[in-house]
C-alpha cells in the first residue's frame, strides 16, 4: 500500500527512454517525475521516494525528500501567491499548497510560518497555518528520560517552546539551555518530566545517572591531558562548563561530586585536581 505524502520505497517496473515508473500495488504504475532518474538503475531495484499527487491527478513520485511530509509540521517560507493560496518552498519543484481556507491569517511573500502538512479530501499533499487544536498542551503518554525529535518553535518568558513528535508541546527552560537554538530548528531531546498539570518540560541532555557515568570518564580523561588539572570547579559559569563538556553545570556537579566520594579528584575554588 502507497502511503501517499510520505516516503515509500517502490520497486522499479518499467524503464520507458527517459521516463521510470514505479509498482503502486493495486493503483497501477507511478511515474518518476524527477528530470534525471538515478544512475545505473534497472528494472527490479527498489527506490525511496516521496510520493503525492500531481495537478492532473496522478500518482507521482520524486527522489528528493521535502522538508516536511504528512502529519509533521515545519517553518516553511512563501515564494509566491494567487488566487487559490500562498505556495510554500519546501524543498520540492512542486510547492506547497496553502488554501485560503487553511490560513489563520492572511500569508505573506517571503515570511516564514509553522504549518502542518496534511492530506485534503481529494488527497492533495497541502498544508496549513490552523495548528491550534492540532497540538496538544497535556499528556501522560511520555515517560521521563524519553528521547523524543522537536520542532522549535517559539521564545516565552520561560523558554522556548517546541514541538513534540509532532504532536504535544513542551517548554525548553531557559536557564537549563546552554546552547543557541532557532525557530524551526530540529533536533533531538529527551522528556524531562511531566508535571502535575499533564505538562511537559524538556531538556536537551539525555537525564539520568548513566548520563553522568558517561561524563565522569571525559572529566578523568581532560584531567590526565591537562596534567591533573583542570580550570572548572562549582563556581564555573555554566557556559565555560558547556563549552568544555557540552553539559549543564548541574550534571557537571554531579559528576564531580562522584569522582570526588571515590576520592579521584579534590576540588578548589577555582580548579579540581587528579588525587
Amino acid at each position: 500500500m502507497i502511503n501517499i505524502g510520505k516516503i515509500n520505497s517502490l520497486k522499479i517496473v518499467k524503464l520507458q527512454g527517459a521516463e521510470l515508473y514505479l509498482a503502486s500495488g493495486t493503483s497501477g504504475k507511478v511515474l518518476l517525475a524527477d528530470k534525471r532518474p538515478p544512475e545505473n538503475c534497472k528494472v527490479g531495484d527498489t527506490l525511496d521516494v516521496f510520493v503525492y499527487v500531481d495537478s492532473d491527478g496522478h500518482l507521482a513520485a520524486t527522489t528528493k525528500t521535502p522538508l516536511a511530509q504528512v502529519d509533521e509540521f515545519a517553518f516553511l517560507k512563501v515564494v509566491s501567491l494567487n488566487y487559490v493560496g500562498a505556495f510554500l518552498d519546501w524543498g520540492l519543484p512542486k510547492d506547497l499548497l496553502v488554501p485560503f481556507s487553511e490560513q489563520h491569517h492572511e500569508m505573506e511573500v517571503g515570511k516564514s510560518y509553522l504549518v502542518k502538512v496534511f492530506l485534503d479530501g481529494k488527497d492533495r499533499v497541502v498544508a496549513t497555518t490552523k495548528i491550534g487544536s492540532l497540538i496538544a498542551d497535556e499528556s501522560d503518554d511520555f515517560e521521563a528520560g524519553q528521547k523524543v525529535s522537536l520542532l522549535i518553535a517559539e521564545s516565552t518568558e520561560l523558554g522556548v517552546k517546541a514541538i513534540i513528535n509532532n504532536s504535544h508541546w513542551g517548554v525548553l527552560y531557559q536557564n537549563e539551555l546552554f546552547q543557541p537554538v532557532s525557530k524551526g530548528q530540529k533536533l533531538e531531546g529527551y522528556i524531562k518530566q511531566i508535571r502535575d498539570d499533564h505538562k511537559i518540560d524538556l531538556t536537551l541532555h539525555q537525564p539520568g545517572y548513566g548520563k553522568v557515568l558517561s561524563l565522569t570518564d571525559k572529566i578523568l580523561m581532560k584531567l590526565k591531558e591537562n596534567n591533573g588539572v583542570l580550570m572548572l570547579s562549582d563556581k564555573s559559569p555554566p557556559e565555560a562548563i558547556y563549552a568544555a563538556f557540552g553539559v549543564s553545570k548541574k550534571v557537571f556537579k554531579q559528576a564531580t561530586g562522584a569522582l570526588y566520594k571515590q576520592q579521584l579528584i579534590s576540588i578548589e575554588k577555582n580548579e579540581i585536581r587528579l588525587v
